[in-house]
């Protein structure tokens, strides 16, 4: 695979991603402004994956010098690999701004799309026929909200360090954006926790079965032994989402019940929820399976919904390219494993 920042480029890799290549190459000056650029940009053919490893060095570090230092190559290498990705684009991508450099805006745009491809690369080089998850130091890439990764995702992580001690998770949190592109998000990440009814024409597993609850503070002045609809309308509430693509299914419910909810606050986190219902008269709605953090985190009380919840059918959603790929097959494996005993009884 490409070398990792700051990891050493031995002779074998220097060959296998053309560093050598670029060793011989004339350095141009790295601070010289790039105005005699092809016409026409290089074939893809003529391109190696270095310059993209090379791409992102520069896009990170913005500046050659430090971009060769972090990759341990000499500065006329790193300032070739320049000269060509400047000829590529047609652009200058590192711009002189007095003593220093900064990000060309095609450059800023590049950012992104570089860390992704690289990334993308990395696994298809990662991959093979047959993979042992034991010698294995791969990481998955799990997108999800704090709830699913609190859940699931910690017994993932155990089961995996138990089974498969070099391999390694990086949960990142999601959001609308996130979401809503799902299918471009899914190429260069493993995977999505998402409970079902936002996402279409995507595989996915199953995972578990939760439910919603209400919260409200232990101390509430004007709740008895029950949460009623009248209290659902009257009382303010915090929310997780509030947007036409984000929201959760009991509080469309809500809605769909004629009550508009007076919302104070809107805090994209579950576990953070207690925190804003403590000692105020908000409620608010979480899943059944967090109840128990909930009231130990602070002094909150539990209460059923007045009103027939739907419940949550929560899923892992991944891209159709790791259908057939052993490694995702374990992960999904391994995440099923890990949802057994958390489904909630309605």
């Amino acid at each position: 695979m490409p070398p990792a920042p700051g990891e050493r480029i031995t002779e074998r890799n220097k060959l296998a991603f053309g560093i050598d290549h670029v060793d011989r190459l004339g350095a141009p000056d790295p601070v010289k402004e790039h105005n005699d650029v092809s016409d026409s940009h290089a074939p893809l053919s003529r391109l190696d994956l270095n310059l993209l490893v090379s791409l992102d060095a520069l896009l990170t570090e913005r500046s050659v010098t430090r971009a060769a230092e972090r990759l341990h190559l000499s500065q006329p290498a790193l300032s070739a690999s320049l000269a060509r990705l400047r000829t590529h684009f047609n652009d200058p991508i590192l711009a002189r701004s007095g003593n220093t450099y900064e990000l060309t805006p095609l450059a800023s745009r590049l950012t992104e799309h570089t860390a992704a491809a690289l990334d993308a690369a990395r696994r298809v080089f990662e991959s093979s026929a047959e993979w042992d998850p034991s010698q294995s130091t791969r990481e998955f890439a799990i997108y999800g909200s704090d709830y699913s990764v609190a859940t699931t995702g910690r017994r993932v992580a155990a089961l995996a360090a138990e089974r498969a001690p070099g391999v390694r998770f990086r949960f990142m949190m999601h959001n609308p954006q996130i979401v809503e592109d799902a299918v471009n998000r899914l190429r260069s990440a493993d995977a999505l926790l998402m409970p079902h009814g936002f996402l279409t024409d995507l595989p996915f597993t199953d995972l578990w079965t939760d439910r919603w609850v209400v919260l409200a503070s232990a101390d509430h002045p004007t709740i008895g032994d029950e949460i009623t609809l009248d209290d659902v309308a009257r009382l303010p509430w915090v929310f997780t989402y509030q947007s036409r693509s984000a929201f959760t299914s009991a509080t469309r419910q809500i809605q769909q019940l004629g009550i508009e909810p007076r919302v104070e606050a809107v805090v994209e986190s579950f576990l953070l929820l207690p925190m804003f219902v403590a000692g105020t008269d908000r409620l608010a709605l979480i899943q059944a399976s967090l109840a128990d953090y909930a009231r130990d985190a602070a002094g909150v009380r539990v209460f059923e919904p007045p009103f027939d919840a739907t419940a949550i059918h929560n899923a892992m959603w991944w891209h159709p390219v790791h259908r057939r790929d052993p490694e995702h097959e374990w992960l999904r494996g391994l995440f099923l494993e890990a949802s057994t005993g958390l489904d909630v009884e309605a």
